[in-house]
Formats: C-alpha cells, sequence, structure tokens
C-alpha cells in the first residue's frame, strides 16, 4: 500500500497595497493669504467710500468738517438732512431725480433694444459689408463720449432739440460697446434651429425677433440695460452743455449747482448746503442699487451660455 503525504497548501504572495492618492483639499483648504489680503483690499477700495457718504449725510456742515470722517458725530440728523434736501429751492431736488429716472429709464430701454436688434442681426444675418459694418462699431467703442459732446451739441443745436429731454435721450440710445456685447452673446444664445424652425411654420421676421429672440437675449438685454442705466445716471458732461432750464436738470448737474452754491456763497446758499449736497448724493445712489438688486438673477442666469457645447 502507498502512501501519499499531503502537501502544503500553496498561498499567494501578497500583491503590494496601491499607492495612496494625495488627499483632495476641501474648498475650506484652499487658502491664499496674499489672495486673501488682495480681496479685502479691493473690498475697502469699492465700500470706504458708501460708508463714508452714509456717514456724512448724518452730519452738519459743521460737523463735516470738526468731526472724524469715517465715523459718526454726537448729533446725527439723517432724517433732518433728508427733509431739507426736498424742501430747498421749492423741492427742486425731487424734479432733478425724476428727471434722471426719465432719461435714464427710457435711454436704457431704447438702447438695450437697439442693441438686441443690431447685435441679433450681425450675428445671424449676412449680407454685403457687415464685417466693415461691424468693424465700424468696435471703432466707435473706443472713442470716448466726451470727445463727441462738443460736435452733438452743434448737431442738436442746428435741430432745435437743444435745452429738451431729448437731447440727453437721443444720445443715449446709441451704445456701440452694447450692440457688440449682444452680437457675441446672440452668436450662441440663439440656435439657428429655432430660427428655421419658426420660419417654416411662417413667422414673420419682426414676429421672430420679438416673440423668439428677445427671450434668448434677456441675460444679455438686462446686462446691456444696467450698463447703460448706470451710464445716463451718473452723465453729467452731456446735461451741462446741453441744458440750461434748472428744471430740466439731472441729478448730477443739480447737485453740481448746489455744491457751487456752498462755494461761492450765491444766492439761495444756506449754512447746510454742503450736508445738503452729500445727503443728496446718498440718495441719488439708492435708485441704482435697488436696480442691481431687482436684475442680478436674470443678469447672472445667463452668464455661462455658450460656455458649453451640447
Amino acid at each position: 500500500m502507498t502512501t501519499t503525504t499531503p502537501t502544503a497548501p500553496v498561498t499567494k504572495a501578497a500583491e503590494p497595497a496601491p499607492p495612496a492618492s494625495p488627499k483632495r483639499r476641501g474648498p475650506r483648504a484652499r487658502r491664499s493669504t496674499p489672495l486673501t489680503i488682495a480681496m479685502l483690499a479691493a473690498l475697502a477700495y469699492f465700500l470706504l467710500p458708501l460708508f463714508w457718504l452714509l456717514v456724512a449725510s448724518t452730519k452738519s456742515t459743521q460737523d463735516l468738517f470738526n468731526s472724524f470722517g469715517l465715523w459718526f458725530s454726537d448729533a446725527p440728523q439723517l432724517l433732518t438732512n433728508i427733509k431739507a434736501t426736498f424742501t430747498q429751492d421749492d423741492g427742486v431736488f425731487l424734479r432733478w431725480l425724476l428727471n434722471t429716472a426719465v432719461y435714464a429709464g427710457v435711454s436704457a430701454v431704447g438702447a438695450s433694444l437697439l442693441a438686441a436688434a443690431g447685435g441679433y442681426g450681425f450675428a445671424k444675418f449676412r449680407f454685403r459689408g457687415d464685417r466693415l459694418a461691424f468693424n465700424l462699431v468696435l471703432g466707435a467703442v473706443m472713442v470716448p463720449a466726451t470727445a463727441l459732446a462738443i460736435p452733438t451739441y452743434l448737431l442738436f443745436a442746428k435741430a432745435g432739440l437743444v435745452n429738451t429731454p431729448w437731447a440727453i435721450i437721443l444720445p443715449s440710445l446709441v451704445n456701440p460697446f452694447g450692440l457688440y456685447l449682444m452680437r457675441v452673446y446672440a452668436q450662441d444664445a440663439v440656435p439657428d434651429s429655432i430660427l428655421e424652425a419658426a420660419r417654416i411654420d411662417g413667422a414673420g421676421e419682426a414676429r421672430i425677433f420679438f416673440r423668439i429672440v428677445l427671450r434668448l437675449l434677456g441675460p444679455g438685454l438686462v446686462t446691456v440695460l444696467l450698463f447703460t442705466l448706470v451710464a445716463t445716471w451718473n452723465n453729467y458732461f452731456l446735461p451741462l452743455i446741453m441744458l440750461n432750464n434748472p428744471d430740466l436738470y439731472p441729478i448730477t448737474v443739480g447737485l453740481s449747482s448746489w455744491a457751487a452754491q456752498a462755494q461761492n456763497g450765491g444766492a439761495g446758499a444756506s449754512s447746510d448746503m454742503l450736508a445738503l449736497v452729500v445727503t443728496g448724493s446718498l440718495i441719488s445712489i439708492i435708485p441704482l442699487v435697488v436696480a442691481f438688486l431687482l436684475l442680478q438673477r436674470y443678469w447672472q442666469s445667463g452668464l455661462a451660455s455658450g460656455s458649453v457645447k451640447q
């Protein structure tokens, strides 16, 4: 009888463990001290003037010079300054504010629609001289608005439009940068397939633009509207040379006239005129802040449109 000796089981050699992958840092771990300092400096650069304006609006003219600029005085009088601002010169400040709202609102809506129509046309239509025309638009972006103020005044004087609201609204309707922005945005935001389908269904070009294209261009339209609104609201030089009737002044020229009265001690100037100028400046920026807060969701919703190809 033969006997078999049991053999030891064969064991496999242990496989080497894979190298440990480096741990990924979460968003909170990615910190850069120089970048943080730079961001804090930029934040202070933008917010400190607003904080100073808020603090200065609570002071009298004497406190503006006798107290620390970045803190409140012992006797704040914000409500008193606001009341005095709206009652000075028979309430002309409210009229200036309404004039500015009309100039900026009409100009912003009109410039946005014109920029959308022009940008859509350059993006989706081909015609003779389209590249040359668009290059002229790019060249117009480089021309400062102040360089065109005097020629615009002479042109409007010939047309009899000086010292009228149209002297402020019509030049503000031309926005070369807005047209360029809408052309770039419409290139990807408006698919050619939607336009072809609408044309096959019998829709005219005007109906396609107002019913389809404007909805697709919504975020870009709001961007141009905000830019034009801020530019027209803060415009000073053009109204200064176009208007000589105080009842037609925007808020910028009106407050400048008050500041000149306070500096020169002209007729109608009071001892607290500088405080009224500062308070009026604070009131004038509130509508712009409200407009940004109300429109930012429409603006931000399409900033990444076209960045990812389907």
